[in-house]
């Protein structure tokens, strides 16, 4: 049996018939640490062994003590992350420590984790029965953890990142039409907390930030207002903290309804927010005290019901005032700064929602556009052209005999008119010009005569026809009837 030399650590044979391996190693502060590996042969516990004195040489050092899953997750959530997560977040992620993480892998030794390993086991949660969207949550937490564990040293990867989750089709929010919005807001009229569902509803805001609205930031003299933090109550304690991003930091403009129905607000709970309300928040309950969530839920259900509108969450008024501002056309941007989003992305993929009203009535103009309409007997009513025709429109001017339209009167808001060649229309074809070509998009376009030398314009600078050629006086001699066209 060949010794191994100094440095490369010792291996022998246990008494349980494994073989064990063992080297000091440098750890994160420098001090050395005793490592030990196991295998089943002399060779699988060297190469082992091998492995973890070429990691240190390359200078990545072991940890300065073994954590397990668990012990490593508890350390997270109670020193790593109140550092840089927000209480709501914390909660969250404990949530799915305590019922999913340590369940799950809570005994394993943290540098033992392996992607095969950890596949397996997220497979067979969701084959037991777990959600693909808790699945997700717990990778995220996990990946979290072992993000910052990497940071200490204490693992070379996080194992994490590569497993792969079932695909997972979140549910489509479907925000309030405007018809239910207004209807909404009728019936919150005789609320107490109407201004809170008007603020909701019109400006979009996030729960946390109306509830965290105080006195002090209303500015009556400037018609404005300002958004700077957020009420949360998380595990039974109320949290006063900074707005999500810093985006929601913002300042917006204090509309007249609001502003109306504030003023009405605050003389009725002035006296009573006054005792019990020391930060002078503006929304409070029958106690005077900050308005909990709770208490918000309830108001909100009973309203819906009153209203008769589909029952959404409070948070779905986020999507309902985004989808709504788009359909009024409000820019993209200016909806991103409303809502207080940090990146435009949010707003254009998440927040704003195909409204059914606005898809039929867009559908319906294209219709129009190309199909113009269907007469009753099933037929369009559109003329459709003949071989002849469509050759005339093609044509120049000039190789033109006779030239015979049939427009909608409907479309262009014209009586039916028929050109050709006649003493009564030779003053209408002189102002065409002889070489201009034509453009037919649903209806005749020819290029502007005061720019004879350009041979490419852009679509605008074409001029319809029926703005070219002026109204007829009188009527044309020998004119066609329709049953005289080749249409």
């Amino acid at each position: 049996m060949t010794r191994r030399g100094r440095g490369e650590g010792s291996i022998y044979l246990r008494k349980d018939g494994r073989w064990e391996g063992a080297a000091y190693l440098p750890t994160a502060s420098g001090k050395l640490r005793r490592v030990r590996v196991y295998g089943k042969t002399r060779k699988e516990t060297g190469d082992k062994l091998t492995l973890q004195i070429a990691d240190a040489r390359r200078g990545i050092p072991i940890p300065e003590q073994s954590w397990s899953v668990r012990a490593y997750l508890d350390y997270f959530i109670q020193e790593v992350a109140p550092k840089t997560l927000r209480p709501a977040t914390i909660s969250g992620y404990s949530n799915v420590i305590e019922h999913h993480l340590k369940p799950m892998l809570g005994s394993r030794p943290l540098t033992r984790l392996t992607v095969t390993g950890l596949q397996q086991v997220f497979d067979n949660e969701i084959a037991g029965g777990m959600t693909i969207p808790t699945a997700m949550q717990a990778k995220l937490v996990l990946s979290a953890a072992l993000t910052r564990a990497m940071r200490e040293d204490l693992i070379v990867r996080n194992v994490a990142r590569l497993v792969v989750l079932p695909h997972h089709d979140p549910k489509e929010v479907e925000p309030w039409s405007a018809d239910e919005a207004a209807r909404f807001l009728v019936a919150a009229q005789s609320e107490e907390l109407y201004p809170l569902f008007l603020i909701l509803t019109l400006y979009g805001m996030r729960k946390g930030e109306a509830l965290g609205l105080q006195w002090s930031d209303i500015d009556w003299d400037r018609d404005a207002f300002r958004i700077r933090q957020q009420r949360q109550v998380i595990r039974g304690k109320m949290h006063v903290g900074p707005v999500k991003t810093a985006k929601g930091k913002r300042r917006l403009p204090l509309l007249t309804f609001v502003r109306q129905a504030l003023n009405k607000y605050q003389a009725v709970v002035d006296d009573r927010s006054s005792r019990a309300n020391p930060s002078r928040f503006v929304f409070v309950a029958d106690n005077g005290e900050p308005l909990s969530q709770s208490q918000l839920y309830r108001v909100f259900s009973d309203i819906c019901k009153r209203a008769g509108v589909r029952r959404i969450r409070i948070h779905d008024l986020r999507h309902t005032a985004a989808t709504l501002l788009k359909n009024y056309h409000v820019p993209d941007r200016d909806i991103q700064l409303i809502l207080g989003h940090s990146r435009i992305s949010t707003t254009q993929e998440i927040y704003q929602h195909g409204d059914s009203e606005a898809q039929h009535e867009a559908l319906s103009r294209l219709e129009d556009r190309l199909l113009l309409a269907v007469d009753d007997s099933g037929g369009s009513r559109q003329t459709q052209p003949s071989k002849l025709a469509l050759a005339a429109v093609s044509a120049p001017f000039q190789q033109r005999s006779a030239v015979t339209f049939q427009i909608r009167e409907d479309f262009f808001s014209t009586k039916i008119s028929y050109l050709r060649r006649d003493p009564g229309a030779t003053s209408i074809l002189q102002r065409l010009r002889v070489a201009t070509n034509t453009h037919v998009l649903g209806a005749v376009a020819v290029r502007n005569s005061r720019q004879p030398d350009q041979a490419n314009l852009v679509l605008w600078e074409w001029i319809p026809l029926r703005e070219t050629l002026t109204p007829l006086t009188t009527p044309f001699t020998n004119s066609p009837s329709p049953a005289d066209l080749d249409f």
